[in-house]
């Protein structure tokens, strides 16, 4: 999906710098983040791609299914989209937008998936750990998953930390067939 992410990064880069500029990067990303989800409808897809559309009808079914979730702004970021014929990009321009704020606002949204429950002075040390070694503010969101046995599986953006016993055993059994 190179290509969708090389396409949408010039649509992401104008609504950041856009929302930036304007001190609404908050409203943008909700927004966007409705129009994506609206986007990635299975029903709202076939009417985005329907060629039989014009572009405005395409925009405009888009922005009534949005409702009052959108502002005027967003409503012609979407129509600037639509005459690209570019409204199957919102997710991904909602994603790079979202890593965008990410990065400037240092945040790092972290998976943390264990075989049993965290106490939150667990999840707090761990949030407090993680934040030290990627330099950002770490909001944590636990899941609890039986099959790992014990330890944590760590995701935060491209980096996974795999301290499960599941994933030790894997590891050693992986080693152990070479």
């Amino acid at each position: 999906m190179a290509e969708l992410s090389t396409l949408a990064r010039p649509y992401a880069k104008a609504a950041f710098e856009y929302a930036l500029d304007k001190n609404q990067l908050t409203q943008w990303h909700e927004q966007l983040a409705t129009a994506a989800a609206v986007a990635a409808n299975e029903g709202m897809s076939a009417v985005l791609t329907n060629p039989s559309l014009t572009a405005a009808q395409q925009a405009a079914s888009l922005s009534e299914v949005c409702g009052d979730e959108l502002s005027e702004e967003v409503r012609s970021f979407i129509a600037i989209l639509a005459s690209n014929k570019r409204l199957a990009l919102l997710p991904e321009i909602y994603a790079q937008f979202a890593q965008l704020k990410a990065n400037r606002e240092k945040t790092v949204d972290v998976e943390v998936v264990s075989a049993f429950d965290l106490g939150d002075g667990v999840r707090d040390r761990l949030a407090e750990a993680l934040g030290k070694k990627l330099e950002r503010q770490v909001k944590v969101q636990t899941k609890t998953d039986s099959n790992l046995l014990g330890g944590v599986l760590i995701r935060a953006g491209d980096l996974v930390i795999d301290g499960s016993v599941r994933g030790k055993l894997d590891k050693l059994a992986e080693a152990m067939n070479s």
